[in-house]
């Protein structure tokens, strides 16, 4: 396992990238990324048993899906700072004919991304489908996903639980990012998802909570007691509490960040509250 001290320093090095990117565009969504860092960071650079390169494939690795792909920001970066894609091509973030788009895509050959991502409630099914090849293959790796708690309002969501229990999916871990918003405001007042525990555990899930989904520590902790879940004839599900726009003060308590970029003094503030570890792209 890396130092905790590198783990940090790729926390505050991501955020810096995610601000940047949305920043020299003018587009993105910086809050649901900077909410989420910990949990790439960790399981990209620990959590995973991942292979030297890529393929499309995936034998004999663990894979990871993003339902929610508008966060395309920090994923771009911990990809990127894996040795994906070279760094400095986080520079063409959402510019015409770059990798990179706003939603992360496949036809361009993005080394780390295996499907298209951002229309909100597909990759549940998705995931579900990776894990039903693994255990087709013998290959008895993992299968992660990520989903907004905004996203569960779709209902495609509902049938792809019902489905991975009702299939013994133990294959699966599927973290929900419970921030409590939305584009459009609190999560409660959109249209309020309950209790998500009781929910996940009606369909026949196994639920974990991590109550400190900022803390890098606690996240760890959380996830690898997660992968203990595995292989035991459920899903498991991960309620990770974050806190959209986490690092930078006058982004957190509010939806507002979802999807806006930073002015340039805006931008000035959120870099000088996350030091520049690894170095700028």
């Amino acid at each position: 396992m890396p130092e905790l001290s590198k783990l940090q320093n790729l926390v505050s090095q991501t955020r810096r990238d995610i601000l940047r990117m949305v920043h020299k565009v003018n587009s993105g969504h910086p809050g649901g990324s900077l909410g989420c860092t910990e949990f790439f960071v960790a399981l990209y650079h620990e959590l995973m048993e991942l292979k030297d390169g890529f393929d499309m494939d995936g034998n004999g690795e663990d894979l990871f899906f993003l339902s929610n792909g508008h966060i395309s920001p920090v994923y771009y970066s911990v990809l990127s700072r894996r040795g994906y894609f070279p760094v400095e091509e986080l520079n063409t973030f959402r510019l015409i004919d770059s990798r990179l788009q706003g939603h992360p895509t496949t036809h361009e050959g993005l080394p780390g991304i295996r499907i298209a991502s951002g229309s909100l409630g597909q990759g549940m099914s998705v995931a579900i489908g990776a894990a039903l090849a693994k255990k087709l293959n013998n290959d008895d790796h993992l299968i992660y996903s990520l989903h907004g708690d905004g996203e569960l309002q779709e209902g495609q969501n509902w049938e792809a639980i019902m489905y991975a229990a009702g299939n013994k999916v133990d294959n699966l871990i599927s973290t929900i990012d419970v921030n409590g918003k939305q584009i459009d405001g609190a999560t409660d007042d959109v249209l309020p998802l309950g209790d998500l525990k009781a929910k996940f555990e009606a369909f026949g899930w196994d639920v974990l909570e991590i109550s400190e989904g900022n803390d890098l520590e606690a996240v760890l902790t959380g996830m690898n007691e997660a992968k203990s879940r595995t292989g035991k004839g459920k899903p498991v599900c991960v309620l990770l509490q974050t806190m959209m726009g986490n690092g930078v003060d006058f982004m957190m308590h509010t939806h507002a960040w979802h999807g806006k970029a930073p002015n340039d003094e805006q931008l000035e503030n959120a870099l000088s509250q996350n030091a520049e570890t690894l170095g700028d792209y």
